[in-house]
């Protein structure tokens, strides 16, 4: 139950933070969430990397939606990719490596504090 709360706590404040702030605030949100919730270093990777992924999914396919695949199928070109669908995917996997890894430190950070 926790690592679902973990995954949603992130996903929300990584998404009201980057309204307001950069985009780098993911890392804060989700280092901040594995402090405060109690999981395990792997259970801390997962729920960032996850809730991440999910808040950049929704985001990018909200926006991506909405301007009717324009901009992403452009940014694929730029990047020598062979669709827009392979540029989200590693849009999606990138942000969500950066909350997995933020998320792990956040775990290891209360792991350290705990003993």
């Amino acid at each position: 139950m926790r690592f679902v709360v973990a995954i949603l706590l992130t996903a929300l404040l990584a998404g009201i933070t980057t309204w307001l702030l950069p985009w780098w605030m993911i890392a804060v949100s989700a280092f901040i969430v594995m402090l405060i919730i109690s999981v395990k270093p792997v259970g801390g990777f997962l729920a960032g990397f996850l809730g991440i992924a999910l808040l950049w999914l929704v985001v990018v396919m909200t926006k991506d939606i909405s301007n009717a695949h324009v901009l992403s199928g452009r940014m694929a070109k730029l990047f020598g990719l062979p669709n827009a669908a392979l540029f989200i995917v590693v849009t999606v996997f990138l942000g969500g490596l950066v909350g997995g890894l933020s998320g792990w430190s956040g775990a290891l950070t209360r792991k350290i504090f705990n003993q």
